[in-house]
């Protein structure tokens, strides 16, 4: 960790809801006139998508297990650096992963390039002055024997929606935004479903502060599901570990009154509605954000 120059990492699943903390920052960014450098968890797979195609066929063929959820299909060694380099130094080395034309597009002008959609942009230094590091992907609080992500973000934050939830998020997503077929979803969860185990909700011991929104509706069965319960029918839960605890005050009192149809759940646990969730989000994270800026300014 490091007060100069602060690491924020929001990670959870494909499908969990984290571009929605997402917005929650960059408003808060915008607002409060944060220079953030950008990190997007994709731009450290390890394979292009062509070569991820004929990895994963490899490995299927030979009875091994290959997911974007596992150690083996990232590059998890350049994002460690990246966070200790950039608390260090507020630099650090950096890539795209080009999801669309329209990105392939941006980047190659930006760049001189001629990198295609599912490729991925040239190493490079992420520009100086900015205010603090902002992650936001799958992998963001990892902890192993090789490999200690959560140790160098000043702040986590776990996205995790109940899995049955998380599971009707991703299939309709990937469904409407990207043409895959029902059963190409399932099969894709029931490939990722041990390194979902191994890797992805381990981190969420690791984080400072979860938000899990739990439905009102029935999602027994999400792969029959005909719509995503919507955030008036859903609550937020939102956690806070020890370490948190320690590191920051969160007002409980002052969140009770401004939010209404919050309570207390335990000592370390509000529930708010679910169409509160960004309020929620801004009331909590804005404070936090500020201390660390005020911190960071007086160090430079």
């Amino acid at each position: 960790m490091s007060k100069k120059h602060p690491v924020i990492a929001v990670t959870g699943s494909s499908g969990a809801g984290t571009s929605t903390v997402k917005r929650a920052f960059e408003h808060i960014f915008l607002m409060e006139k944060i220079k953030a450098a950008i990190i997007e968890g994709d731009s450290y797979h390890k394979y292009n998508r062509a070569e991820m195609r004929a990895m994963m066929k490899e490995a299927s063929e030979q009875g091994r297990n290959l997911s974007h959820f596992g150690l083996e299909a990232n590059v998890l060694d350049k994002l460690e650096a990246l966070f200790r380099e950039y608390g260090e130094t507020g630099s650090g080395q950096r890539r795209y992963y080009l999801h669309s034309p329209e990105e392939a597009e941006y980047h190659n002008g930006r760049l001189g390039t001629s990198n295609q959609p599912g490729e991925f942009t040239p190493w490079e230094s992420i520009e100086s002055g900015t205010d603090m590091l902002f992650y936001e992907g799958l992998h963001g609080a990892v902890v192993n024997k090789d490999i200690n992500l959560a140790q160098y973000a000043d702040l986590l934050v776990g996205v995790v929606p109940i899995v049955n939830l998380e599971w009707i998020q991703k299939i309709h997503r990937d469904n409407a935004e990207r043409g895959y077929s029902a059963e190409a979803i399932v099969d894709t969860i029931l490939r990722r479903m041990p390194d979902y185990v191994n890797y992805i909700t381990p981190q969420f011991s690791n984080t400072h502060i979860n938000f899990q929104r739990v439905p009102t509706v029935d999602t027994s069965n999400p792969f029959i599901a005909r719509d995503i319960p919507t955030l008036d029918e859903s609550f937020v839960i939102i956690h806070t570990n020890r370490c948190f605890h320690e590191k920051f005050h969160i007002d409980f009192p002052y969140l009770l009154s401004m939010i209404n149809g919050s309570f207390m759940s335990r000592h370390t646990t509000l529930v708010v509605p679910g169409g509160k969730m960004g309020f929620a989000m801004e009331l909590i994270l804005q404070p936090l954000i500020d201390s660390m800026l005020v911190e960071s300014n007086k160090l430079r």
